[in-house]
């Protein structure tokens, strides 16, 4: 880009110098044709260069070959100063080109800063600096303050805070703690940290979120391939126009330097530089811009068709809700408290991971006294017996009530319910209920107000849990108790409600919906920062965890078509206009270097608005 600006800047001082200097002094034409040359051959050799080369590997019809026939035919009509300037403009027009997809390579690379150049191997009592891809899973390894993180890791020592900016582009950092999980990409804001590696670098968030982003233009959308059908067709069309302007009007009338200058201009004019770059530019602004929130698009695609969504369907648990349990209630009977049932029912599921036991246990939020658990027994289907500090507690489902034969509150909850008894007595239950997510209703409101047609909840859970969820969202239409199988039938049905034109959007947690994220136009999966299936089964990522940012997406979609039509009526329009004008002489050639050049840079500044997102 430099060297393109320093060849623009001298080459505009020589054609400045030629057409000024006949003003002052009388010079021979010889001379004026040397200094226009001299302009001509900074500017456009490395065009008339690639235009030899393209002809003679078969690809004729391209800018290159319009903009050489054109301004080498202006200088054999003796209208050098013409000719240069189409090349002088052309190339300003490349400039702005090239800075513009600068800019938009920019917005998606600043993602590749999340690439880690070395990761802190810890060999017995001495730390070794190693490339991440030499590190093997079970290995420790040392994050400094302000580090990135190498590698998908365990904490073993220390604590930190994370920033997940980078990855997810929120600015709140993250709390790490023993046991946590560190995601690769992201940067160690102030303490050390010793973590064992739990992925290989080839199978880590950050390669395969790198690898998605460097892949997602090779997915053109719609638009795109019509502009590259359009081209092909459309080059050779004009051509043709231009030869027969040139030659049939001269035949009848003569004038061959007027007809041939007309068909120079038109040539010239007919360029479709400006939809050839700004079209996938736009797209290309629009990946980035929706990179940088957190949403990673595999494709303009899929991008484009986000835009048409009439139908969005939602899994409910890990994408609506945060699929981790919390005791919602706790229902006592005296003469126990509401404090002795949890603590009983804490120390009861004590040795349990299952996700129970760690809501019951997060519950009652203290440490836990192991001496004053005796013993426990597992009752398979129904719960556990446990001997705590000389009380008998059973803490389990309705089963188990009934196989104590105790008279029990057996009511019907959103959720799940555990009941605690002691010295075969009643003494109560605990409800525990999925969450719901902090922006789940906001998300439902934002893409019934971007004018989706209907949204529709699926889930595996009972018929009241999902009612329970729906009504607290406004989901109007759910449907519960459905297997992986039935999901995929349900989005069957719900093909045939939509129009042709229509697409229909699947939201997933990306793990255990793999089949209907694969059957939806489009996929979307809460990444959760680094859900291995969610990067691979779907077409849109959410880094985030957070369903709001569908929305958003659907809005950068939208945004970017209209920028896209805008330029596809702009750049057509204008052409076809001084086209017209050219063939009947009206318009010279450098009404055609706006029409080009001119038509192209406003078209990629306004593909550039593509890339303004905001967050």
């Amino acid at each position: 880009m430099k060297n393109q600006l320093q060849n623009i800047v001298i080459a505009a001082i020589v054609f400045l110098v030629g057409t000024i200097l006949p003003t002052i002094i009388s010079i021979n034409s010889n001379i004026e044709l040397i200094i226009f040359l001299a302009a001509y051959v900074i500017i456009g050799r490395d065009i008339v260069k690639r235009a030899v080369k393209n002809i003679l590997s078969g690809q004729v019809f391209d800018e290159n070959f319009l903009m050489s026939i054109a301004t080498i035919g202006a200088f054999l009509v003796g209208e050098y100063p013409e000719g240069v300037a189409v090349m002088l403009f052309y190339q300003v027009g490349e400039l702005f080109q090239a800075y513009a997809v600068e800019k938009s390579r920019n917005s998606i690379t600043d993602l590749m800063d999340i690439y880690p150049e070395y990761a802190n191997l810890k060999d017995g009592d001495s730390i070794k600096q190693i490339d991440p891809d030499e590190a093997e899973i079970g290995d420790i390894i040392i994050i400094k303050p302000g580090e990135k993180v190498p590698l998908d890791c365990k904490v073993l020592k220390g604590n930190t805070t994370l920033d997940t900016r980078a990855l997810t582009g929120e600015s709140m950092p993250r709390e790490i703690e023993v046991g946590n999980t560190l995601i690769s990409g992201c940067i160690n804001i102030n303490g050390v940290v010793e973590a064992e590696v739990i992925k290989e670098f080839g199978e880590s968030t950050v390669s395969k979120i790198l690898d998605l982003v460097e892949n997602a233009s090779s997915k053109k959308a719609e638009a795109e391939n019509f502009i590259t059908k359009f081209a092909k067709y459309y080059t050779p069309i004009v051509v043709i126009c231009a030869v027969s302007l040139a030659v049939i009007p001269s035949l009848i009338v003569g004038e061959w330097e007027t007809w041939i200058y007309r068909a120079l201009s038109f040539l010239v004019i007919s360029c479709p530089c400006a939809l050839v770059i700004s079209i996938p530019l736009s797209f290309f602004g629009g990946l980035g811009g929706a990179s940088r929130c957190g949403v990673l698009v595999k494709g303009s695609n899929y991008l484009e068709a986000l835009a048409n969504a009439e139908i969005v369907v939602f899994d409910k648990t890990g994408t609506l809700t945060k699929g981790t349990f919390q005791v919602k209630e706790i229902r006592n009977k005296k003469p126990y408290s509401e404090e002795e049932i949890i603590k009983l029912a804490a120390y009861a599921e004590s040795y349990s991971n299952h996700p129970i036991a760690e809501a019951l246990k997060s519950a009652y939020g203290k440490e836990l006294d192991n001496h004053m658990l005796k013993e426990v027994e597992e009752i398979a289907g129904h719960g556990v017996k446990a001997n705590i500090d000389g009380l008998l507690v059973y803490a389990g489902n309705a089963k188990l009530m009934n196989k104590l034969k105790l008279n029990f509150d057996d009511i019907q909850v959103a959720g799940t319910l555990v009941h605690i008894a002691v010295d075969n007595q009643y003494a109560g239950c605990i409800i525990i209920a999925d969450q719901v997510k902090e922006d789940s209703r906001m998300a439902i409101d934002l893409l019934k107000a971007s004018g989706v047609k209907q949204i529709v909840m699926l889930t595996g859970d009972s018929e009241l849990a999902g009612e329970v969820v729906a009504k607290e969202l406004g989901i109007s239409k759910a449907y519960a108790e459905l297997l992986p199988g039935d999901k995929v039938d349900k989005v069957e049905e719900l093909f045939k409600q939509k129009t042709n034109y229509g697409k229909l959007v699947f939201v997933g947690d990306g793990i255990n919906d793999a089949p209907v994220l694969a059957r939806a136009d489009i996929g979307i999966a809460m990444g959760g920062l680094g859900s291995d299936a969610a990067i691979e089964a779907a077409d849109i990522v959410i880094l985030t965890d957070e369903p709001s940012k569908i929305a958003k997406a659907m809005q950068i979609s939208k945004k970017t078509l209209r920028i896209v039509k805008q330029n596809i009526v702009f750049a057509i329009g204008i052409k076809i206009l001084v086209l017209i004008l050219a063939a009947f002489g009206v318009a010279t050639m450098w009404a055609a270097v706006f029409a080009d050049v001119g038509v192209s840079v406003i078209a990629i500044l306004n593909a550039m608005r593509a890339l303004k997102v905001k967050n």
